[in-house]
């Protein structure tokens, strides 16, 4: 096709004019569930139609340990191809280390700047003035996926805010339902504590406490109501979260057996591959707020450094074709998230897609993860704050906040 030949003459141009050979990329990722295989297998396959090269498969469960590996093995001398992280501050280190290929020039000629959105996606890809990775994704996890179903068995309507959904609860137990659908990692459980953070905070609140490191207001009543929310979800629960994934999870919610799960909005995938259908099987609950607001995370790949000039090329390739506008709306239409680019083909989108562009349009309803603010050390207190208040009930309310002040107090 036409615009892989543009892609590949562009990467061998980058280079110079060096004939240089086919060559394997190994890509380090933690896209295991269903609806995340679908999707990577979309790069995979647009990468390998680019001609020679080939796309090697590396998946590691769990987001933490793929991103261990990748920096252990670029440290250490033995770098993969290339590497997904999120967008946040997780790669610095590679980076400044200088272990990280330089995609500036290709993000010049390609004019990344004028089409990926928000710009502050791009921004994270920025160090010391140069771009050492692509963003992919624009991924919220400021939704709630429930059950239409078992809400409908049980008689009372869907929630629009979390308030209401604590006070039908009690009728979706009655009814043998599982009322709330959660795994037990630590990241699930500090993901949807931001999620109920937001929804009591707003996007004012959000910014003090994370980009201002505002103390009162993280002591204030709107965090302890968010704590008191989070403390009332756990009794809402069953006894097998423990050692459930987030796919397996959202399963429950597909089969009905639970009525709700907060979790970002790769849930759609997994939704997807069931066959099942928005607004009849499942509703996305934007927020869950009356005035949702959505945080632009999401997935960046980067390239480590590479002795070899084929690979080297074969890095530019795939780059490149992961911001190409086909690519881009065939892999989110599979992945469930937004595309880095408004011009791709959107016919496709879905109910749940179209409500997240929606609210993605005004800028006042866009707000930046804790990530962008704060380091990943940071935020690992906070998961384990979380975790613990999670687990341990005599934990008061009054002390888990006084914990997060602390964090927020020592921040980095």
């Amino acid at each position: 096709m036409k615009k892989f030949a543009v892609v590949a003459a562009m990467a061998t141009a980058l280079l110079g004019s060096t004939a240089v050979n086919a060559a394997d990329v190994e890509v380090i990722h933690w896209w295991t569930s269903g609806g995340e295989q679908a999707a990577v297998s979309v790069f995979a396959r647009e990468f390998d139609a680019l001609g020679e090269d080939k796309w090697v498969d590396t998946a590691i469960a769990g987001g933490e340990n793929a991103r261990s590996a990748t920096l252990q093995r670029t440290l250490g001398g033995d770098p993969p191809g290339a590497a997904q992280f999120n967008i946040s501050r997780q790669f610095e280190e590679l980076a400044e280390a200088g272990l990280l290929l330089d995609l500036t020039p290709l993000a010049d000629s390609e004019g990344w700047r004028d089409f990926i959105r928000p710009a502050a996606i791009l921004e994270v890809c920025e160090f010391e003035g140069k771009i050492y990775c692509v963003p992919v994704n624009i991924h919220s996890w400021q939704w709630a996926w429930a059950s239409v179903p078992a809400f409908e068995k049980a008689g009372v309507p869907l929630p629009k805010n979390l308030d209401d959904f604590i006070a039908a609860a009690p009728k979706l137990q009655e009814a043998g339902i599982i009322p709330f659908a959660i795994g037990g990692e630590a990241w699930q459980i500090g993901g949807a504590m931001g999620v109920v953070m937001l929804s009591q905070l707003g996007k004012e609140g959000h910014e003090a406490i994370y980009k201002d490191r505002n103390l009162d207001v993280a002591g204030g009543p709107e965090v302890k109501h968010a704590i008191e929310i989070f403390k009332s979800l756990k009794g809402l629960t069953d006894e097998g979260s423990a050692n459930r994934t987030w796919n397996d999870t959202t399963n429950l919610v597909i089969q009905d057996q639970a009525a709700l799960q907060i979790m970002g909005d790769w849930a759609r995938g997994e939704f997807a591959v069931a066959g099942e259908q928005p607004g009849v099987d499942y509703a996305c609950i934007a927020g869950p707020a009356e005035q949702p607001y959505l945080d632009t995370g999401g997935d960046i790949f980067l390239f480590p450094k590479q002795d070899d000039a084929a690979v080297e090329a074969a890095q530019l390739k795939m780059a490149s074709m992961m911001v190409n506008p086909q690519v881009q709306a065939l892999f989110n239409n599979a992945k469930g998230s937004l595309p880095v680019r408004d011009d791709v083909d959107m016919s496709l989108a879905d109910d749940c897609m179209k409500a997240g562009l929606e609210i993605l349009k005004d800028p006042n309803h866009v707000i930046q993860g804790a990530g962008i603010y704060l380091t990943q050390d940071s935020i690992g207190q906070m998961d384990d704050l979380w975790a613990e208040a999670w687990s341990n009930p005599d934990l008061t309310v009054e002390e888990i906040q006084q914990r997060f002040v602390d964090i927020i107090a020592s921040a980095e």
